[in-house]
């Protein structure tokens, strides 16, 4: 049997049932449809937390205080202030490879600038920790080493804290109290967004860590350090010898747990990545069982046309087609159901997000806001192009093996018995 003829044929028996033939596209579109959005999800959520992964800077190495098990309670990172200055100061002038070093004082209290309040991070760095986290200013620029030797009134602000401070007006010059304590804005940090932990990093105000450990925070001790290495070659080199470096200042024994806990760039960012990876595999696994549903529905609905066209089965048997001329027709048919509903599904995978962004607007200006739609037509989506591929081949095989049997089993009809079929 020529193809072309086949697949006119196969058009001609999908038109005479258009409902049929659209109802059993349906399992395949939403199958597809759903595959393709998961993974445009998941992929645009990972870019997003590997730009995230990269705001931390090049090349660095975080230090915590803390993650250490007393009585068999681990404390976590951060929970216990095991670091101090001494210890920053040992890792920029013993450990070889390292550029920058930044001791970190955090907290959150209330700021005011004129009649307006906010309570916000306050953060206090050095004057290089700008340079480490590659964080360029708007205007303005970081306080410096004299500020941070003489723990002065100088403050750097993120974009957050300078639109509920200021509003339009420049922000640069004016005071800002922090638990009363006058400052200077020196400088506006160009926004970033959400950190990996889904904070506003722009609702920050940085200061000189002598001044919050002096004059706001209080406090003699630290909750993290961040170190720069030379080279990313350096990274590993560079955490073994500060861990080495700081069990033996802190007198931990072997056998001990440390009380601090040392990451590096690479390594945070390879966790998110692998969370990421799994969490689009799980997705793509879930939305793959709608495929073989929809793969199903197809077999069923062919077994169903093989049944009622068994009459005409033996007609074309009997004016000489062969039993390949039976089995190719109706695997043409279930292949073309297959495609043209995968087809449909890449395009509303694709879409997916804009149709949800425009029905969440609907139902938002209606009065009647649904949360979760509006956070999810927020999200980021990236659809990778291999993906629409393996969709488009999964559907078609699909297709095949859903319509094989259907079309083994039309194919196998003895012509006598389907000429008697009523």
């Amino acid at each position: 049997m020529r193809i072309f003829a086949a697949l006119r044929m196969a058009a001609r028996a999908l038109r005479r049932n258009k409902m049929r033939t659209l109802l059993t596209m349906l399992g395949m579109i939403f199958g597809v449809g759903a595959v393709i959005a998961s993974v445009s999800l998941t992929s645009g959520a990972k870019s997003q937390l590997e730009a995230q992964a990269a705001n931390l800077g090049q090349n660095v190495v975080l230090v915590w205080s803390g993650n250490f098990t007393s009585r068999g309670v681990r404390t976590g990172w951060g929970s216990a202030g095991t670091l101090t200055l001494g210890d920053a100061d040992a890792i920029k002038t013993e450990i070889s490879g390292v550029t920058i070093v930044s001791p970190e004082v955090r907290g959150s209290a209330q700021v005011a600038a004129g009649d307006q309040d906010w309570f916000t991070n306050i953060q206090g760095e050095s004057a290089d920790y700008f340079d480490l986290r590659l964080w360029p200013f708007a205007e303005g620029s970081a306080f410096s080493e004299q500020d941070v030797r003489t723990a002065g009134k100088v403050a750097v602000i993120g974009k957050t804290v300078a639109t509920q401070l200021y509003g339009s007006d420049d922000p640069l010059g004016k005071v800002i109290r922090i638990k009363n304590v006058p400052f200077i804005v020196g400088g506006v940090l160009i926004p970033k967004g959400l950190s990996l932990q889904g904070q506003d990093q722009d609702d920050v105000v940085f200061i000189p860590y002598t001044s919050a450990m002096k004059r706001v925070l209080g406090g003699t001790t630290l909750r993290t350090i961040n170190v720069q290495a030379a080279s990313a070659q350096l990274l590993v080199p560079v955490q073994q010898q500060i861990t080495d470096l700081l069990r033996q200042r802190h007198r931990i024994t072997p056998g001990k747990d440390d009380d601090f806990t040392v990451r590096t760039q690479t390594e945070i960012a390879d966790f998110v990545t692998s969370q990421a990876t799994t969490m689009s595999y799980l997705l793509a696994g879930v939305a793959a069982v709608s495929l073989i549903v929809g793969g199903i529905g197809i077999m069923n609905i062919m077994l169903v046309s093989v049944t009622e066209r068994t009459r005409e089965i033996g007609i074309r048997m009997a004016v000489g087609a062969r039993g390949r001329d039976i089995l190719v027709q109706f695997l043409i048919e279930a292949v073309t159901i297959s495609i043209i509903g995968g087809v449909i599904g890449i395009v509303l995978g694709v879409s997916a997000q804009p149709i949800i962004k425009f029905i969440a607007n609907i139902f938002t200006h209606l009065g009647v806001p649904i949360g979760f739609l509006s956070q999810f037509a927020s999200w980021p989506t990236l659809t990778p192009v291999i993906w629409v591929g393996i969709a488009s081949l999964s559907s078609a095989v699909a297709g095949v093996i859903s319509g094989f049997y259907p079309a083994w089993k039309a194919s196998k009809l003895d012509p006598i018995d389907a000429l008697r079929y009523e």
